[in-house]
């Protein structure tokens, strides 16, 4: 526990001094396990990795229905939704599953009868279920982002490593060959130490996203709450105001009192290569540049730099942002007439350049002859059964680390990122201190910490 009262969250689930690749090793060997205790999984009478996990949904619209569909292996035994319209085809699709309103009844009603809990909710609402699951010794796979403050995310990781329950971050991208690939060829020296990433998305508000609104003031007067809604419980931890349309359904994502925008909805995908390729921590500055900021939502567009310090043998590495549509500058090797997509990483190196697409996709070398040239080297760490099929598996072998996603590694991961909210807000350069979770230059307390209404405290 370090000086400001916080356990240290940076560190492997299981032990410090513990290397990224290590702990993926130690996930696989642990996927050979078979026999769980019944004390691991907290449902009646389970003994074997070989039976169903009992599962319950907290938002299951939308991005919830999907996943719902992809732990649909396991017993959905309860599912929860504010609104009975968005959910209405997950409801149908699992009859058997009851059904609930408020997350926190459907917890403390059916806490006896599940293992596991998925959160699928707007962000600000993240915290709030998953800490409650948590506490009970629920499993809980929650979201990207995985939280709404940088408090938050601490807190998270700390109630995940305190219960030793199974969590992960909802970032396919992790799971996939792409970000291992992109690992084993920098690992191998394919481009030298890397000192520079640019990261970036097309989110948010280009004109094919209308529905995603940022750089806006709030909606004027109210409309009706629709029938199916119980806009209360959408609100949840946020400070009450009336029903508008312009917040929901999905429209959430660009208002600060709901979300982190496209940092939120896309960075933990393609920032996600920069961190766990280049073992990246906590940042010690970051600073923004951005279309204009206010009080209600995210910026249309914004460029954030963030510089981290050197690591073991890598050099210090500056890691820029760009969304709104916003692109780094064209790399010098890329061929005439080939664009940058819509998302991606770019990786520079002393001796060359790799570049992937968004969600984490699989590396190129550039230009393409050089990719025509270069030896890929032997794969050097273990493959993925899939995102969801993971965390099920450490959910029945009891293993934290076998989620590759969990909190151990997604909270940090949040946390860094989510600095550059900060950023934003203040309009100023941040001088971090990820020990004291504090702006050494500034007061930044208000922003990374929240208030919550009665009855959604974390």
């Amino acid at each position: 526990m370090n000086e400001a009262g916080h356990i240290d969250t940076r560190q492997s689930p299981s032990a410090s001094g513990v290397s990224r690749r290590d702990l993926i090793g130690a996930a696989a060997a642990a996927a050979a396990f078979t026999f769980v205790p019944r004390h691991v999984l907290g449902g009646p009478g389970r003994s074997s990795a070989n039976e169903k996990l009992n599962i319950a949904g907290i938002g299951v619209g939308g991005q919830g229905g999907s996943n719902m569909n992809n732990v649909s292996s396991e017993n959905l035994v309860a599912l929860c939704d504010v609104d009975e319209n968005r959910a209405g085809g997950t409801f149908r699709k699992f009859p058997s599953a009851r059904k609930y309103k408020d997350f926190r009844r459907m917890l403390e009603k059916e806490h006896r009868n599940i293992d596991a809990v998925v959160v699928s909710t707007p962000d600000h609402c993240h915290a709030p279920a998953a800490i409650m699951a948590m506490r009970m010794g629920k499993h809980v796979y929650c979201e990207k982002p995985m939280a709404h403050t940088i408090l938050e995310a601490r807190r998270m990781t700390e109630v995940a490593r305190e219960t030793g329950v199974v969590t992960q971050m909802g970032q396919g991208g992790h799971a996939g060959e792409g970000l291992r690939l992109t690992y084993e060829f920098i690992h191998d020296g394919a481009i030298g130490p890397v000192r520079e990433v640019h990261v970036w998305s097309d989110r948010p508000g280009t004109p094919e996203r209308p529905w995603w609104p940022q750089g806006v003031d709030a909606p004027q007067g109210s409309e009706p709450v629709p029938g199916t809604l119980d806009w209360d419980l959408w609100l949840g931890p946020a400070r009450w105001r009336p029903y508008h349309s312009a917040y929901c359904p999905f429209k959430w994502r660009g208002y600060w009192d709901f979300g982190c925008g496209a940092m939120g909805d896309m960075a933990v995908h393609n920032a996600d290569p920069a961190f766990f390729c280049l073992d990246l921590d906590a940042p010690t500055a970051v600073e923004a540049e951005t279309s204009g900021v206010n009080d209600v939502t995210l910026p249309k567009w914004s460029i954030i730099t963030y510089e981290f310090p050197a690591k073991g043998n890598r050099p210090a590495v500056t890691m820029k942002w760009y969304d709104g549509g916003k692109l780094p500058p064209r790399p010098a090797e890329l061929e005439e007439g080939r664009k940058l997509d819509g998302n991606g990483i770019l990786f520079v190196g002393d001796k060359g350049k790799i570049l992937c697409g968004g969600w984490a996709s699989p590396p190129r070398l550039i230009p393409e002859s050089r990719m025509r040239e270069y030896k890929r080297p032997e794969k050097t760490l273990p493959r993925s059964p899939g995102h969801h099929r993971e965390w099920i598996d450490a959910c029945k072998a009891g293993k934290p680390e076998m989620a590759m996603a969990g909190f151990w590694y997604s909270g940090p991961f949040t946390e860094a990122l989510l600095v550059g909210t900060l950023a934003i807000r203040l309009r100023k350069r941040i001088e971090w201190d990820a020990e004291k979770m504090a702006a050494r230059n500034v007061d930044a307390s208000e922003l990374i910490r929240k208030t919550y209404r009665k009855g959604f405290a974390i």
